[in-house]
């Protein structure tokens, strides 16, 4: 429903589908967006962007935060975990936006956190060291150390701050670590009584489709926080919901929503620039199709990083021409997976990833069709075509670091059919969705405009 067009949507449904139990939450999605299109409803007005949380908190002159707590009276200490992707939509950083209001109302960002890659995104190693942001001068506190304790915020840090900030442009999939970097947050701001303030932005891939094994009881990592699917359908400000509250955190946290915003709208129909969210992810359409192609991560095949196209082709020394990449292509087409298409191609990895230097055949996947797409279902038919045609060559079972189930991985190498290898993945995934569903702060079709929207800490909405 949309009470500022006097509109509504009815769907009439029933559950006839001979294998049952599949919710119809993305049909009813694309359907009320497709009315909202006809009625004029749908995306940012013309010529008019998406509002990110930074932006919005700009426009209410940082309402959210002149409201919080300060241990000394008018005068609020604030952190900040960003990188190059934290800008309004000026283009301004929102390092910036946030220093500059020192002296104007008692707000001072006094200290800096980065996720992987660094400030500034370009490192793509680990161990990364704690630096001083050129502009600002202000130092800049790394959460990518070489340890695990070194990628969670020390708690005398946080004790220094009043509050601490997150504006991060997440992915949307389990393994992305921005993800881990701010449940470490929460976790360690839950623990000193620091409130979090999470600036939301898009999600990348729509916020619709939620996709792909969820991960096994005891799996928890930095690549895996909690047990998730692989497309989690969420931005980060209702990922950091549903953190806190299906862990019971107890985190302070406020969560300045997006304006202009609505599930269904992806990344390019927002009208927020473009920046690269990490080295190798470099467009939408590898975005697209990360979380299959990532299926292969681990494994001893390339997915294309330190090329152009990381994510959107794959291959390795053991597919030994192009006679073979056919094949391997041949047999990917042959399975007639929706939205994507598949065509042999050579390519030569550079820097320090795998085979670097090395020209190498493999497979190039373009998206056709993104909203029907399922980028886990594709990653699972590539490991079932791979370790069909090079059981001996293909390292089947390290995929498992990433992908977390190990049903899935059985499946694979016991040679099922890839159908019903994702059939399996649907009680998961129900589950998922019923869990996820009371943290969402956006719907399918425009609401009213809001400011900001404090969280509880016991997530109780």
């Amino acid at each position: 429903m949309d009470p500022r067009s006097d509109s509504y949507v009815i769907l009439l449904a029933n559950a006839v589908h001979p294998r049952g139990g599949k919710p119809i939450t993305p049909l009813r999605g694309k359907l009320a967006t497709a009315a909202a299109r006809a009625l004029g409803l749908a995306g940012a007005p013309a010529g008019i962007a998406t509002l990110t949380g930074i932006d919005v908190l700009e426009t209410t002159n940082f309402r959210a935060l002149l409201a919080l707590p300060s241990k000394q009276p008018g005068h609020i200490r604030l952190g900040l975990l960003t990188n190059q992707t934290g800008l309004d939509s000026k283009g301004v950083r929102t390092i910036d936006v946030l220093a500059a209001q020192r002296g104007k109302g008692g707000l001072e960002l006094t200290t800096l956190f980065s996720p992987e890659h660094g400030i500034l995104g370009a490192e793509d190693k680990s161990g990364i060291g704690d630096s001083v942001d050129s502009r600002t001068k202000l130092p800049v506190i790394s959460l990518y150390g070489k340890t695990l304790e070194d990628r969670r915020p020390k708690p005398a840090d946080l004790q220094k701050l009043d509050a601490v900030l997150i504006d991060l442009q997440d992915v949307g999939v389990r393994f992305y670590t921005y993800e881990s970097a701010m449940a470490y947050m929460l976790e360690g701001a839950a623990k000193t009584g620091t409130p979090v303030v999470v600036l939301d932005r898009p999600a990348m891939l729509s916020g619709v489709n939620v996709a792909g094994p969820v991960s096994d009881p005891g799996t928890e990592s930095y690549i895996g926080y909690m047990q998730e699917p692989f497309s989690l359908g969420l931005t980060m400000g209702e990922l950091a919901g549903f953190f806190n509250g299906e862990r019971h955190l107890g985190a302070r946290l406020t969560v300045v929503p997006m304006q202009r915003w609505q599930r269904g709208l992806w990344y390019d129909q927002t009208g927020v620039p473009w920046v690269n969210p990490s080295p190798n992810l470099q467009s939408l359409a590898a975005a697209t199709l990360y979380p299959g192609t990532a299926f292969a991560e681990f494994t001893n095949l390339s997915v294309g990083r330190g090329t152009d196209h990381a994510f959107e082709q794959v291959g390795a020394p053991f597919i030994a021409s192009d006679t073979e990449a056919q094949a391997l292509a041949d047999a990917l087409t042959a399975r007639k997976l929706t939205g994507v298409t598949f065509a042999p191609v050579t390519f030569t990895p550079s820097g320090t990833y795998p085979y670097a230097g090395t020209a190498i055949h493999g497979i190039r996947i373009t998206v056709t069709d993104r909203q029907r797409v399922d980028a886990p279902a594709m990653g699972a038919e590539l490991l079932s075509t791979m370790h069909a045609r090079y059981p001996v060559e293909f390292q089947t079972n390290r995929a498992n670091t990433l992908i977390k189930n190990t049903a899935t991985i059985q499946a694979i190498t016991n040679g099922t059919d890839p159908h019903a290898t994702v059939e399996g993945w649907e009680g998961g995934l129900s589950d998922f969705r019923t869990r996820r569903e009371k943290y969402l702060l956006y719907g399918y079709l425009p609401t009213t405009d809001v400011a900001e929207t404090v969280i509880p800490a016991k997530q109780e909405r």
